[in-house]
């Protein structure tokens, strides 16, 4: 299975150029099936400094049941 940031919550936010629930780019996204492991890692390791960096608000997610 492979790693991700994904909460679900899939709405792309044009001005800050991330997606709303992951805080990927949009080209992140799309590579993200083809990137290796070590890659997602990279991107991940990044995305909360770009939350804040960006002023992204953090969504809160229910545990899966």
């Amino acid at each position: 299975m492979v790693k991700s940031p994904c909460i679900k919550i899939c709405t792309m936010d044009p001005r800050r150029g991330v997606c709303l629930g992951c805080c990927r780019t949009l080209d992140e996204i799309v590579a993200w099936g083809s990137m290796s492991e070590a890659e997602r890692d990279a991107v991940m390791a990044k995305l909360e400094a770009r939350r804040r960096a960006l002023d992204v608000p953090e969504i809160a997610v229910p545990p899966l049941a």
